[in-house]
C-alpha cells in the first residue's frame, strides 16, 4: 500500500529572538523528520510550506504546538501523493512578508476584519463591496474570485504603489482582500487602514481554507489556485469548474504552467504541451533563440531543427 503524504501551509506572527540561529536549528529539525519544503523565518514570525508522510507532518505539527510561541499556529493540510518539494530550505529574512514600507505594519497590532468563508462569500455579493486580489498577476491569471480586481503587479511589494495610483477603484467601498493562505492580507490590510481606508476585510485562512469549507465549497471561485510548490495549482471550487487561464501563445483555455526555457527570463506562462514543443518553451522569439535555452538542451535539438521550428512560427505569424 502506497504511503500517504500531506502538505502543510502555515504562518504565525510572533517575536523570534536570533531568527538566524532559529532558522539554522529549524532546518536540521525538519531534515531529521524527513520533511521537504520552504520556510521563511524573521524576527517577527514564521511562514512555511512543507511536505512529508502523514507521520512526519503530524510529528512536525505536534512539536511546533509544544513550543509556546507556536501553540496557536493553524495548519492548513492538503493530502498529496508524494513530496511537493525537492529539497528542504529554511531561510532567515528581515521581513516575513516583503512590502518594504517606510512605516512597517505589525499585524498583531493592526489588521483588517477577519471574515470566515461563508461571511466572505456573502460579502462578495454585496454591491457596495470591491474584491481586491493581493497576489501577483500570474497567480490571478490562472484563478481568482469572480469579479475581483487584478492589480498589475508581479511582486507583492508593488501592491501599495499600485493602490496609490488606482485609489478610484476602491475608494468609498467595503474592501475585501484575499490571498493564498492569508499571510499577505494580514499585513496589507493594516497598511490600507493606515492609508485611510476604513472598511477593510480579509478572507481568514485565505483561498486554501475557503476551498475546504464544507458549506461554501469554493463557490464564486473561477479557475485554479496557484501554489508555490511542485503542484503549481490546486482546485478550489467544488461545485463547478470554470477555466479562465489562457495559453500564452494562442489564447486558448489553458491551466498548465511552465517556466520559460531561457533561464535568464524564467517567466511562468500558461502553455499547452503542444505549444511547449512548438515554441521550444520560449515565451518570446529572443528566448527561443537564446543559446542557454534549456528546452533545446533537454531535447538535444540540432541547429537545423531549431531553424525549422523558427521558420514555421514566422510563417504562421505572417499568415495570421
Amino acid at each position: 500500500m502506497k504511503e500517504k503524504y500531506q502538505v502543510l501551509l502555515y504562518y504565525e506572527f510572533v517575536p523570534i529572538e536570533d531568527h538566524e540561529q532559529f532558522a539554522a536549528e529549524h532546518l536540521e529539525f525538519c531534515k531529521s523528520l524527513g520533511l521537504k519544503g520552504r520556510i521563511l523565518v524573521s524576527h517577527n514570525g514564521i511562514n512555511g510550506t512543507v511536505s512529508g508522510t502523514v507521520d512526519q507532518t503530524n510529528a512536525y505539527m505536534e512539536k511546533m504546538h509544544q513550543d509556546p510561541r507556536f501553540k496557536d499556529i493553524f495548519f492548513k493540510i492538503d493530502e498529496h501523493d508524494g513530496h511537493a518539494f525537492k529539497k528542504m530550505h529554511v531561510r532567515p529574512r528581515e521581513e516575513l512578508v516583503t512590502l518594504r514600507l517606510d512605516d512597517p505594519v505589525d499585524p498583531n497590532e493592526l489588521t483588517g476584519e477577519y471574515l470566515k468563508p461563508k461571511e466572505f462569500y456573502e460579502a462578495m455579493q454585496d454591491e457596495n463591496t470591491v474584491i481586491l486580489d493581493t497576489r501577483n498577476d500570474y497567480e490571478y491569471d490562472v484563478g481568482h474570485f469572480r469579479g475581483a480586481i487584478r492589480p498589475d503587479i508581479h511582486n507583492f511589494r508593488e501592491l501599495p504603489e499600485w493602490v496609490k495610483e488606482n485609489k478610484h477603484l476602491i475608494e468609498g467601498k467595503r474592501i475585501l482582500t484575499y490571498c493564498t493562505g492569508g499571510i499577505r492580507c494580514e499585513k496589507f490590510t493594516g497598511w490600507l487602514i493606515k492609508e485611510g481606508f476604513e472598511d477593510v476585510a480579509q478572507l481568514e485562512g485565505g483561498i486554501v481554507t475557503y476551498g475546504k469549507d464544507p458549506e461554501v465549497k469554493g463557490k464564486l471561485w473561477d479557475g485554479l489556485c496557484y501554489v508555490f510548490d511542485n503542484r503549481l495549482t490546486v482546485p478550489v471550487n467544488h461545485t463547478e469548474h470554470v477555466v479562465i487561464g489562457k495559453d500564452h501563445f494562442d489564447g486558448k483555455p489553458c491551466e498548465r504552467y511552465v517556466n520559460c526555457a531561457d533561464p535568464v527570463c524564467n517567466k511562468q506562462i500558461l502553455c499547452s504541451e503542444e505549444n511547449e514543443h512548438k515554441y521550444m518553451r520560449g515565451c518570446t522569439d529572443a528566448c527561443r533563440r537564446s543559446p542557454n535555452n534549456l528546452y533545446v538542451k533537454e531535447h538535444q535539438l540540432s541547429e537545423e531543427e531549431i531553424q525549422r521550428r523558427l521558420e514555421v512560427i514566422e510563417q504562421e505569424k505572417q499568415q495570421a
